[in-house]
């Protein structure tokens, strides 16, 4: 009988040092406010493993909690399944520590506006870039989720300013997916494809966008929501009328009144106010009306008065504002 030979195998395959991984094995996203979680939960929906960081365990509980409550919206629609959303929900952490973003080769930053101050939390974002540099190799990654920051901005005070680049996910309604995308000053031409590549595989739509406070889809936002706000205040038609010609006339799947509910007038109010600092013209101004708003603190769907009222997320009728 022949004798058997037994040879290790182990010569013939990819040991892990010199295994390759995909593009984007883990994505990075800092902070998970409404932009934040949007962004986790659409990428672990793509398949991707996320880590997103916060400043406290409870508001990463938070954000695990809201991110799941938005899949089981989509549960209920027959958009997704229950396995489906555990297997999402598998690929999410949440971390306090930024040294778990160590082995991202990209990430987003999405670091929220201060509403109390009204600023536009440059500093901050710009003191997150830095640490971002200090952990990841030079080869990942630094995008910032942001309308009126500019990129080059964020990135001229870092070593690697060509892997920085600015992108921004309109968040007014679940299925728009189109992402516009901004390089700066010093974004190299590989990142810029490297991030088009990313949209691609969310399945998401690009836009180039030049560097500019407000990019595109605010500034077209703003300038449409203080002339609906103007025709309010003069009575020219009702809040629901004017919502309603919005989307028949123009085909948008949600009137001027409901996207600023979405988007949260104190977002709106603070990036106005921003804009209008830089560009100096009173078309960005907020009108009156979403100062009322937003003084008495009826910020849209997350308190659940805005221009409409709200239960559970759920529209329930127009807030007698005016």
């Amino acid at each position: 009988m022949a004798e058997t030979i037994i040879e290790p195998i182990e010569s013939f395959g990819l040991s892990n040092k010199s295994r390759k991984s995909s593009l984007f094995s883990k994505i990075g996203v800092v902070g998970c406010g409404k932009d934040g979680r949007n962004i986790v939960r659409l990428t672990a929906s793509a398949g991707l493993e996320v880590t997103f960081i916060e400043i406290t365990q409870e508001k990463i509980d938070y954000a695990i909690e809201k991110i799941g409550k938005d899949l089981d919206t989509k549960i209920e629609s027959w958009g997704l399944t229950p396995v489906d959303k555990r297997t999402i929900m598998g690929r999410i952490t949440g971390s306090l520590d930024y040294e778990d973003l160590k082995d991202c080769d990209f990430v987003i930053e999405c670091v929220r506006y201060d509403d109390q101050t009204g600023e536009r939390s440059t500093q901050l974002r710009k003191e997150a870039f830095k640490t971002l540099e200090r952990i990841l190799s030079p080869e990942a990654i630094i995008a910032t989720n942001a309308t009126t920051v500019i990129i080059s901005e964020l990135a001229s005070e870092l070593a690697y300013k060509e892997r920085c680049i600015s992108l921004h996910f309109p968040i007014a309604h679940v299925d728009a997916k189109i992402l516009e995308i901004v390089k700066g000053m010093y974004t190299s031409e590989e990142v810029y494809y490297k991030v088009q590549a990313f949209a691609r595989l969310i399945k998401y739509e690009t836009i180039d966008v030049h560097e500019s406070n407000g990019l595109v889809s605010l500034r077209l936002m703003v300038t449409l929501l203080n002339e609906a706000c103007q025709m309010l205040m003069e009575n020219v038609a009702s809040m629901e009328k004017i919502d309603r010609l919005f989307e028949v006339v123009y085909g948008m799947r949600l009137g001027i009144f409901r996207m600023a509910d979405i988007i949260g007038i104190e977002k709106l109010v603070v990036l106005m106010e921003d804009m209008f600092n830089e560009y100096g013209d009173k078309k960005y101004k907020p009108s009156p009306l979403l100062w009322h708003l937003y003084r008495s603190k009826q910020l849209g769907i997350s308190t659940e008065k805005g221009f409409y009222v709200y239960e559970n997320g759920k529209l329930v009728e127009p807030n007698r504002i005016y």
